[in-house]
C-alpha cells in the first residue's frame, strides 16, 4: 500500500534543527524515509542530530539564517551532495522579549532578521532552485513550510517583534505561494501554539501556565513530536493541492473560518 505522507526520496532542509520543533520534523523526515539538511547557530544539537540519524541521511550546517551567504552556500552544498533539494522547512525563530515602550531597536531588529528576514532568505535560495530544478524537467514535487505562531494571528503581550515578524511570515507565504504555484512549488504556513518546547517555558511556568491551559480547549500543551506530523503532511504527496494556506496546530486556541 502507497503512504501518501512517505517522503522518499526527498531531501529537506529544516532550518533550527537541533533541537525542540526543528529536530523533531528532521528525525520524522528520516523515519519517512527522506534525508535532511540540518541548520542551526549552535553546532552541538545539528551534530548529535546527525550522528543520531547517520551521515547518509543527514548533513548539518552551523550558521545563521540571517546571512544570505551562508544561507546560499548551504542550498549550494546540499545540492552538491544529495543531487536536488524537493522541501524546506523554515522554522528557525528566536525570542527577544520587551514591552513596546522599552523595546530597543536593537531587540526589534535582532528578532525581524532571523524570524522574518531569514524566512525570505531560505525561501529565496531554496525557491530559485526549486525552480531551476523543475524547468529542467525533475517532476519531484516542491514544497515550503513556513512555521509561524498564534502571536502572529492574534498579537503577543511583550514581543511585538515576534509576532510582526510570525505575522509577516504569514505573508511571505501567501505571495511565494501565488508567484510559485506554476511551478509546482507548494507554499504553506504552519501555526504552532504553545509547543513544549526551551522557547516557551515562561509562559509553560507557574506564573502564566493556568492562563494559557484556559483559552486551549483541549485542556494540554503539545509535544514537538505531536506538531512534527502535519509539517510532514504539508511536505508530503498528501497535501499535492494545498498551497497558500495557514494551519493552526494549537489545540484550538484559535478558532474560526
Amino acid at each position: 500500500m502507497i503512504n501518501p505522507m512517505g517522503l522518499e526520496g526527498r531531501v529537506v532542509i529544516v532550518t533550527g534543527a537541533g533541537q525542540g520543533i526543528g529536530r523533531a520534523i528532521a528525525e520524522l523526515v528520516v523515519e519517512l524515509g527522506g534525508k535532511v539538511v540540518a541548520i542551526d547557530v549552535k553546532p552541538d544539537g545539528v551534530n548529535d542530530l546527525v550522528s543520531s540519524l547517520g551521515k547518509d541521511r543527514a548533513a548539518a550546517f552551523v550558521g545563521s539564517v540571517a546571512d544570505a551567504g551562508f544561507v546560499q552556500q548551504v542550498v549550494a552544498d546540499s545540492v552538491q551532495r544529495f543531487g536536488a533539494i524537493h522541501g524546506l522547512v523554515n522554522n528557525a525563530g528566536i525570542v527577544r522579549a520587551a514591552m513596546i515602550d522599552k523595546m530597543s531597536v536593537t531587540t526589534w531588529q535582532q528578532v525581524i532578521d532571523v524570524n522574518l528576514s531569514g524566512v525570505f532568505l531560505c525561501l529565496q535560495a531554496v525557491g530559485r532552485h526549486m525552480i531551476e530544478r523543475r524547468t529542467a524537467g525533475d517532476k519531484t514535487p516542491a514544497r515550503i513550510v513556513n512555521i509561524s505562531s498564534d502571536a502572529g494571528r492574534r498579537g503577543t503581550v511583550g514581543q511585538i517583534n515576534y509576532g510582526a515578524a510570525k505575522s509577516g511570515v504569514m505573508g511571505l507565504t501567501m505571495s511565494a505561494a501565488r508567484e510559485w504555484a506554476a511551478h509546482d512549488i507548494t507554499v504553506n504556513t504552519i501555526c504552532f501554539g504553545v509547543v513544549e518546547t526551551p522557547m516557551t517555558e515562561i509562559i509553560r511556568g507557574e506564573k502564566f501556565r493556568d492562563r494559557y491551559m484556559a483559552q486551549i480547549p483541549m485542556g494540554r500543551f503539545s509535544t514537538p513530536q505531536e506538531v512534527a506530523q502535519p509539517v510532514c503532511f504539508l511536505l508530503s504527496d498528501a497535501a499535492s493541492y494545498v498551497t497558500g494556506q495557514h494551519l493552526s496546530v494549537n489545540g484550538g486556541y484559535t478558532i474560526g473560518i
